[in-house]
């Protein structure tokens, strides 16, 4: 698969993080494998995610194909770029077809990034998971990497203004050990301990951000259990 449009996407986009000085910190990117296919699944606080989750694969010179709504790639901006990066379309009234488009990715020896919340959640926990990234690794065959990201949602999130010249501003990644599906194994278990290591990974990151919010009016990016002013989960709403 030639990648003419996926480089220079990177190298802008590096280039951004530079001048905004962004406080990027990345741990356990090892555990991405740096050859054949894998499933990269990751927390949704931000519609930035996907840009970070795929740095997260950079020090394994990877290059992710993400699994997004079929919306973004009707845009007339994004949608190029996203076919030009062989992303993976969405139509959630049609899951099969790009369910089999994942599939044949993965078997083609691609990494594939996948938001199992399938939304951004605006309580800033992680929210019940989507099963389709544990069935297609598991049929794939392929590793099932965990990872969380912090930080994002300063910057543009659902239900707030974006604010993308924020300088100085931290992001914090962090990739966990790969699962192993199996075609036989209970999917919904594996589907639990998926959300239940990312949950961990998450929290981890959210207590060890080295910001605090600067006064009440800015409590709204950390989770009410920390004590910001976020939605509890069960009153954040859905749908990105």
């Amino acid at each position: 698969m030639r990648d003419l449009v996926y480089p220079p996407v990177i190298a802008f986009m590096k280039g951004a993080f530079r001048a905004l000085d962004l406080r990027i910190t990345l741990q356990g990117a090892e555990h991405i494998p740096s050859t054949g296919g894998a499933v990269l699944a990751s927390n949704h606080v931000s519609y930035l995610d996907f840009i970070f989750c795929g740095f997260a694969a950079q020090p394994a010179k990877r290059l992710v194909r993400f699994m997004a709504k079929q919306e973004v790639f009707a845009h007339k901006i994004s949608g190029p770029l996203m076919r030009g990066m062989h992303h993976i379309p969405v139509d959630r009234d049609a899951g099969l077809a790009s369910y089999k488009a994942a599939l044949a990715a993965l078997k083609a020896g691609e990494v594939v990034g996948v938001f199992p919340e399938a939304t951004i959640s605006t309580s800033f926990v992680p929210k019940e998971f989507k099963n389709g990234a544990v069935r297609m690794a598991a049929a794939a065959g392929v590793p099932l990497v965990p990872m969380a990201l912090w930080g994002t949602q300063r910057m543009w999130t659902k239900g707030r203004k974006r604010t993308l010249t924020k300088r100085h501003l931290p992001v914090t990644l962090l990739v966990g050990e790969p699962l192993l599906p199996g075609r036989r194994d209970d999917h919904v278990a594996v589907n639990a301990e998926l959300r239940a290591r990312i949950t961990d990974l998450v929290d981890k990151l959210q207590r060890e951000y080295p910001d605090k919010p600067a006064g009440a009016d800015d409590m709204w990016w950390l989770p009410a259990h920390l004590g910001g002013s976020a939605p509890g989960p069960t009153l954040a709403t859905g749908g990105d």
